[in-house]
């Protein structure tokens, strides 16, 4: 019984090889947040090695992610991260929402909730692994262009609408 069971197992895994989701590669930055914003070098490089695979068009996939489910898992987070933070289309979005997604960048990484901590497990993606140095870096470019938006745009542009009620 138990081999039929592994076999069973070993001609699924084979099997879920062949469905593979579309990989986040098409590296379209013509609304990247860089076409707007000032990014600093050295911010830049922090955002590429901890923020830019899950946030942005273009992920550099490690090797395990031709391994099927691992793929699937790690296309999860990656579409899940740009639903909500995409650098790539940032300034597709309206002014307000701008303005908003820089204050998630400050609370994400003053909390520590950013990079996700499977990111970094097992070793994997050291560099994502944020001094606090580098963590206030990213703070201090968040926060200065949020101030930018301020110092440039009419206070009420900023102001994310409500939402109709359904």
């Amino acid at each position: 019984m138990l081999k039929k069971i592994l076999l069973g197992l070993g001609v699924v895994l084979i099997l879920i090889q062949f469905f593979r989701p579309e990989k986040n590669e098409s590296n379209d930055n013509t609304n990247s947040l860089s076409t707007k914003y000032k990014v600093p070098e050295d911010v830049n490089h922090l955002l590429k090695v901890s923020c830019n695979d899950c946030h942005s068009n273009k992920t550099e996939y490690p090797w395990y992610s031709n391994v099927q489910p691992v793929a699937w898992f790690l296309n999860d987070h990656v579409v899940d991260g740009k639903k909500h933070l995409n650098f790539s289309n940032f300034t597709k979005l309206p002014l307000a929402i701008q303005y908003h997604k820089f204050e998630e960048i400050v609370e994400m990484v003053e909390e520590k909730e950013m990079p996700i901590p499977s990111y970094t497990y097992f070793g994997l993606h050291p560099e994502a692994n944020l001094t606090q140095e580098q963590q206030d870096q990213i703070l201090d470019w968040s926060k200065a262009q949020m101030a930018y938006l301020k110092a440039t745009y009419p206070a009420d542009s900023l102001v994310r609408k409500p939402r109709p009620k359904k």
